[in-house]
């Protein structure tokens, strides 16, 4: 079972994320993993938690 976490900055709307989830587990199916097993968590984290280069 594949799991796929994708941590990103808060802001996206939840039919985008939906649309992201329906993209990652396309490209599963299309290797050849079943869909009903490609698990996805999508971590919102604020802009002010992140840090790039100290």
């Amino acid at each position: 079972m594949p799991v796929v976490i994708v941590e990103m900055w808060e802001g996206r709307t939840i039919e985008q994320k939906k649309q992201l989830a329906e993209g990652i587990t396309s490209s599963f199916v299309k290797i050849g993993v079943p869909q009903e097993v490609v698990h996805i968590i999508i971590k919102d984290n604020p802009k002010h938690n992140w840090a790039i280069g100290g």
